[in-house]
């Protein structure tokens, strides 16, 4: 096993965990692909890791990473983590129209993470995702910061983790949207587990394109954080993040109360943001909306536009 890389585990666990414990953090990236040669993302999610390989053609070709097991055990010696608590997934590129989020298995190994003064439900085996995009952190940090006396609505909102930010930042209102009845009861899981429930707190299972033009509320504080891409049998029609963004936005900024805020964040790699005619102050947040455990700086772009 290359020493380059269990020596890079090792500094990164000890100078990130550091912060970790500072920020009150127990859902962090230890490893983002630094080097080159070991194409693995290392993740602590309490007392368990997820790591995710991303192979190269050749070496999904050759079945994976020559040195997969190597780098598997040097995580648990250097980690300290008993084997059977390192979830492993492999990344694969997926075609347009194939599902990016698909059911990998029935494990169910369920964890409960910290995030400050915030808990969430963690599935470390079933699926590629985890249920918690950890890259998201400061925008999360900014919304709860924001939204005390809010109402506030959550489109594409998976599994809620910007409805849990503003609920326990004393948003007077949230409403959470999403087509998947997975991901919505997932939400309902992680607003019980932060004590937020009761008739302010909507959830709504909807095509959030066909809601978004039928909707006549208007909410102080809106995030939006879409798929690059859907066909959703569910849908109507078929969903771009790059074709599809002016009619989006537009959509969006519509349902800004006055003087209204929307956060809107894509992980669309080499999406390119055309805002013309688009009213209100926009302002990128990106990179300084990626959190210090992120080493690969192009895992998202995330605007904020302050409504007129």
């Amino acid at each position: 096993m290359s020493s380059a890389f269990a020596d890079r585990l090792r500094k990164n666990a000890r100078h990130l965990g550091r912060w970790a414990a500072r920020a009150g953090v127990t859902a962090w990236r230890v490893y983002d692909r630094d080097i080159p040669e070991f194409p693995f993302v290392v993740e602590r999610y309490g007392p368990a890791v997820h790591l995710v390989e991303y192979p190269r053609r050749a070496e999904r070709a050759a079945g994976g990473h020559p040195e997969r097991e190597a780098v598997f055990q040097t995580v648990v010696e250097v980690l300290e983590v008993p084997p059977e608590r390192v979830f492993t997934k492999t990344h694969a590129p997926q075609p347009w129209g194939r599902p990016r989020y698909g059911r990998l298995a029935d494990a169910g190994a369920e964890f409960t993470v910290q995030e400050g003064p915030m808990r969430f439900t963690v599935n470390l085996s079933d699926r590629l995702d985890t249920g918690l995009f950890l890259d998201h952190r400061n925008t999360r940090a900014l919304v709860r910061a924001g939204s005390a006396g809010k109402r506030m609505l959550n489109l594409f909102a998976y599994t809620g983790s910007f409805t849990v930010a503003a609920a326990t930042g004393g948003a007077r209102s949230t409403t959470t949207v999403d087509l998947s009845a997975t991901y919505l009861d997932w939400a309902r899981r992680n607003l019980e587990l932060n004590d937020v429930r009761g008739d302010p707190h909507v959830l709504v299972r909807a095509d959030c394109l066909r809601w978004m033009d039928e909707a006549d509320g208007r909410w102080d504080l809106v995030v939006l954080d879409p798929p690059a891409h859907s066909t959703s049998k569910a849908m109507r029609g078929d969903f771009n993040v790059q074709r599809d963004q002016h009619r989006l936005l537009e959509r969006a900024v519509a349902l800004l109360a006055p003087a209204g805020v929307l956060y809107f964040s894509t992980n669309y790699k080499g999406f390119r943001f055309e805002p013309e005619d688009l009213p209100g102050r926009i302002e990128e947040l990106t990179p300084r909306s990626l959190p210090p455990d992120f080493h690969q700086r192009d895992v998202h772009r995330c605007w904020r536009i302050e409504g007129a």
